[in-house]
């Protein structure tokens, strides 16, 4: 199969899709990585340079997202990079319906590249993919779930650091090393 050729596809789906785009706006953010990732890093929603774009993860949480990739010794090549919904919203958070829709087309990406590990950065990443609510300031740091060979590893959504730098950013640091350290095993 090819993997890219298949993502493609979706890209389209997501595109043509008349009900992700209900109370959004901009380009669709599909994602954008190594069709073969061993891990998957899945985020909120596009912002607005995202949605200006089409790619995901380039504003400021992205450049520290990527920064802290690179850092556990990954390449942005090596890995892929999503959100479960793929408009902007209209008005700020996703909801829950915008992120149960979203998922449908998640789990089509997920079935393509059959990721190791799956980063769930924040709530809505991990409520768009585990279907369920998930106290992430309590629960960051762990695999929170092993399903289907895939393991699921909850932290903090990038924003929350560059929002709250003393109190989160740390915290995000060290899920990092702890990614690393379920990767590299």
């Amino acid at each position: 199969m090819d993997k890219q050729k298949e993502l493609n596809k979706i890209v389209k789906e997501i595109e043509n899709c008349e009900i992700c785009k209900v109370g959004k706006n901009g380009k669709a953010v599909a994602g954008e990585g190594n069709p073969d990732a061993d891990i998957v890093f899945i985020g909120e929603a596009p912002g607005k340079q995202e949605a200006a774009t089409g790619r995901p993860f380039i504003g400021r949480s992205g450049q520290l997202l990527r920064s802290l990739i690179r850092e556990i010794g990954l390449k942005e090549e090596d890995v892929y990079i999503t959100s479960p919904v793929k408009y902007l919203p209209d008005r700020g958070t996703p909801t829950s319906e915008d992120i149960a829709h979203g998922r449908a087309h998640l789990m089509k990406q997920f079935a393509v590249i059959h990721p190791k590990v799956v980063v769930l950065l924040g709530r809505v990443a991990a409520e768009g993919v585990l279907q369920k609510k998930v106290f992430v300031s309590k629960e960051h740091g762990a695999v929170i779930e092993e399903k289907d060979g895939i393991k699921y590893f909850l932290t903090l959504h990038p924003a929350a650091a560059l929002r709250f730098p003393q109190k989160y950013k740390p915290l995000l640091q060290e899920d990092f090393q702890k990614i690393k350290k379920t990767i590299f095993r």
